[in-house]
Order: C-alpha cells, then sequence, then structure tokens
C-alpha cells in the first residue's frame, strides 16, 4: 500500500501533521531517522516521501541524522520516488553559508557575512565590520544557535578566549553585520508546495531562538529587540509582493516545497533576508486568530501527491 513516509528526528514536531493526516485518513509512516542503514541495491518502498530534518539535530543527540537523511534522500530520488524537500533542501538547511549563496544566486538581499574556521581566523574576520556591531551564528544552527551580539572586535576576543565559546558542530562559524530593526521585529514568511502561504510578525526581544514552535528565550547577549505591546508571533495582512515573488522563485530553482524564510528591515527601508529553514513549524495561535492552518493544507497536499 502506498503512504505518506515523514522522515525526522523529532517526533514533537510532527504531531501536528500526523494529527491531520489521521483525519484524512491518510496512510502515513513515520522514519525516524536518528541511526539507520540504507540497502542501496533495494528499491524504496512505493509513496510519497517528506523530508522533515532539522539542522539542530545534533542537539537533540543525533549528531548524523542529517548524513543519514541526505543518503536516503539520495536513494529515494534516484528511484524516483516523490520527494519533498529533497537533496537540494537538506543542503540548505545544514548551511547557512550555501543558504547565503543561493539566495543572493537569486536576486535576494542577504546581510554581509564571513564565514571562518579556527579562533584566529574568526577574530581576524571581525575587522571587515569596521567597528560596527556584528553578529556570531553557528553554519549549521537552528534554535539560534550561536548567535551573539557583538558592538566591537574586543567584545569578540573576550568571548572567544572565554570558557562560553562554543564552536559550530561543523566548525564553521558565521560573521555577519547586525541590522537594527527600528520596530525590533522579524518577519517570517511561510511556503507550502512552493507557493506563498502567509508571513509572521515575530517579536525577538527575548533572544534569537524564533521556532514558532516554541518561542523559547535565549537570554541577554543574544539578538535583536521586541515590542511588548504586540504578541510574539502575529500573521501580517500583506507583505512585500515583489520579494514574495523572489522567494517562490528560489524554491523553484532550489526544489523546496515546505519552508520558512526569515528577513529582518532595516532603518534605510532594506528587507535582509537571513534565514532559509525548511523543517519549518508553525505558531497555532497566530494561526487561530487568523484562521489559517498550515499543517491542515500541508496533509491536504500530501494526500493529493499520494492520490497521483
Amino acid at each position: 500500500m502506498k503512504k505518506v513516509y515523514i522522515l525526522h528526528e523529532n517526533s514533537e514536531w510532527t504531531i501536528h501533521l500526523t494529527r491531520e493526516l489521521d483525519k484524512l485518513n491518510v496512510p502515513y509512516e513515520e522514519w525516524f531517522l536518528d541511526r539507520g542503514a540504507i540497502d542501496l541495491s533495494a528499491e524504496p518502498p512505493e509513496g510519497v516521501f517528506y523530508n522533515r530534518m532539522s539542522a539542530s539535530s545534533h542537539t537533540r543527540g543525533h549528531r548524523y541524522a542529517p548524513e543519514l537523511t541526505s543518503a536516503v534522500l539520495s536513494w529515494l530520488e534516484r528511484h524516483q520516488r516523490k520527494v519533498f524537500n529533497g537533496v537540494n533542501a537538506i543542503q540548505l538547511e545544514v548551511s547557512k553559508a550555501a543558504q547565503y549563496m543561493a539566495l543572493q544566486t537569486a536576486g535576494i538581499l542577504t546581510p554581509k557575512t564571513v564565514v571562518a574556521s579556527g579562533k584566529e581566523e574568526l577574530l581576524h574576520s571581525a575587522g571587515i565590520f569596521e567597528g560596527k556591531p556584528f553578529i556570531t551564528k553557528h553554519n549549521r544552527a537552528g534554535k539560534g544557535l550561536g548567535v551573539r551580539l557583538f558592538q566591537s572586535q574586543e567584545g569578540l576576543e573576550k568571548y572567544v578566549s572565554s570558557s562560553e565559546f562554543e564552536d559550530s558542530v561543523d566548525g564553521l562559524t558565521l560573521l555577519q553585520e547586525y541590522i537594527d530593526a527600528p520596530d525590533q521585529r522579524i518577519t517570517r514568511c511561510e511556503f507550502l508546495n512552493g507557493k506563498f502561504l502567509y508571513a509572521v510578525s515575530v517579536d525577538s526581544s527575548e533572544g534569537f531562538e524564533l521556532c514558532p514552535a516554541d518561542a523559547c528565550s535565549i537570554g541577554e547577549g543574544f539578538c535583536p529587540a521586541g515590542e511588548e505591546s504586540l504578541p510574539k508571533f502575529s500573521i501580517l495582512d500583506g507583505f512585500d509582493e515583489s520579494l514574495i515573488k523572489k522567494y517562490e522563485g528560489f524554491l523553484q530553482e532550489n526544489g523546496i516545497a515546505f519552508a520558512g524564510i526569515e528577513n529582518i528591515q532595516a532603518a534605510d527601508g532594506r528587507i535582509y533576508t537571513y534565514d532559509v529553514n525548511t523543517n519549518t513549524n508553525y505558531n497555532s495561535e497566530a494561526e487561530n486568530i487568523k484562521g489559517i492552518y498550515a499543517m491542515k493544507e500541508m496533509a491536504l497536499i500530501l494526500k493529493n501527491a499520494l492520490l497521483d
């Protein structure tokens, strides 16, 4: 029997989707890919495959889950199975450097960024910001990993030489210009099947761990700030249509069906895109207010793909 197969390593992020699949009587199976083996001479089962692997899997003890998932996706694509968020998607999920280059290729503005490996190289590269504020972040991240704001190169030196310094799991740290948003909120645009669904405004005053599924604070010294009069997550009535078209073109070019793309607007009005989440989650409170339910729509897309 053909099924929908969900590839992941965190059941907390799949329960909302499986609940909707149950409502539609869609047969499905979860592949928990924290470990496993693939017989490359065998054929995959028939069905539809949805990759929900996360770049932050190592924070849950699943260090090599993305690598295993990449191999599984290559196997599935070789046998021409229907895959949502395939090999290209996971390559961008686990590398912000790759994300920025792909976004730039699509004509989308990103913050000035340097990729460094090694503490000396990291400190040396900070000079490119010429005394202006900048942030660090992990190349393979998610959950705001490694995101810290620095006002000077001296501040970075103190951090790098301290016990607080934590290297990225892949050994690559990004230095990035700090974009100071006047309203101190960021925007996350959600896409289903490569098409825009809605944009959600996010209050980032308590830190940069902005996953809609669990709006957790990451403490002082992290980026950026927020507006107390508005809820943490609120769906916007409209967003920049020209940028949405660029986002849709970027997703199509990279074979990404489901994604959340985050951006921030600077004081001069320019919008900088800084993150692509191919393992996107949604905030139920914001959706309830607007009556828009992404997981319900996603379940319908998967059902229709299974019936094709």
